[in-house]
């Protein structure tokens, strides 16, 4: 059944006259009274009483009317929260993150998505690569920020990469560090320093994925996280490979390095969506907002 005739319907039971019903609906009275009769003849019932003055509910149209206004209101609903959802004035925004873009390029992105559209409820997933894309394609994540991480490999059938950054990768090294006053080293410079990593097998690490093949690190020092390796490399205990992203300052007791640009290393950070699927308005936004955050980075 067309809603229109259920519009029609609720509007001259509430006026009580087909004419007035034609006049607010914009109709003519004709066009207004063809559609009772059509719906009438759809339920196999009479709903109105034409009499000398107006129209009066039948039994069968009291009946009929409280599931006729049930069915307008959830439809009225319906559309105010696709409206809500293509003005962010409601719903949801789930971003995931590799851990160095949730230290400030996410989280400034966020804030400036906030401030904009209040309304919309934001939730952060932080984890690996690997791990964001599950999530992603599990429906978990709306979008993720992913890197070219050891192990990514990506399967252009099932999620879109949109380029944000590539991200340099610098060398932390202690104050006293006979390269500590330098602004650029050579890798062939690093060859004799121990490396502190998030793991012992260099294949696992950033180091791998960044650094050229001919170069081979020695790891000595394993620590997960970035406080643990820059407080090793303060300590002296080595040195450590530092995205870019997961500084937001130079902390006071390192010294943070460029290697030569023949050297430097990359790695390249992406926003993912799943393939196949339209960008919901949410997500469209926030890619803006990703952008404007690069400058401050």
């Amino acid at each position: 059944m067309e809603t229109q005739l259920l519009e029609v319907f609720r509007t001259v039971a509430r006026l009580g006259s087909i004419t007035a019903a034609a006049k607010q609906l914009q109709f003519t009275q004709s066009a207004v009274s063809r559609q009772i009769s059509a719906l009438e003849s759809e339920w196999g019932a009479q709903v109105f009483d034409r009499l000398p003055r107006g129209v009066a509910l039948t039994e069968e149209g009291r009946v009929l009317l409280p599931h006729a206004e049930a069915v307008l209101n959830r439809l009225s609903n319906a559309r105010t929260a696709v409206e809500e959802l293509r003005e962010l004035g409601g719903g949801r925004l789930r971003v995931g993150a590799f851990p160095t873009a949730v230290a400030a390029l996410v989280p400034r992105a966020l804030a400036g998505f906030r401030k904009a559209y209040p309304q919309v409820a934001l939730g952060l997933v932080e984890g690996l690569t690997p791990t964001l894309l599950e999530k992603l394609a599990d429906g978990e994540a709306d979008v993720a920020v992913v890197s070219s991480s050891p192990g990514f490999e990506n399967d252009e059938s099932r999620f879109e990469l949109r380029h944000i950054l590539d991200e340099r990768l610098l060398v932390a090294v202690a104050l006293d560090h006979p390269l500590a006053n330098r602004r650029t080293v050579r890798l062939a410079e690093l060859a004799d320093d121990p490396f502190i990593a998030g793991s012992a097998h260099a294949e696992e690490t950033l180091l791998r994925t960044s650094l050229p093949s001919s170069f081979e690190p020695r790891i000595e020092i394993v620590a997960a996280e970035w406080t643990g390796k820059l407080g090793c490399v303060a300590a002296g205990l080595g040195v450590a490979l530092v995205p870019a992203l997961a500084l937001r300052s130079t902390p006071p007791d390192i010294a943070l390095l460029r290697l030569h640009r023949d050297d430097e290393p990359t790695r390249r950070v992406y926003a993912a969506t799943p393939a196949g699927r339209s960008v919901p308005p949410a997500v469209s936004r926030f890619l803006g907002f990703l952008e404007h955050a690069l400058p401050g980075i």
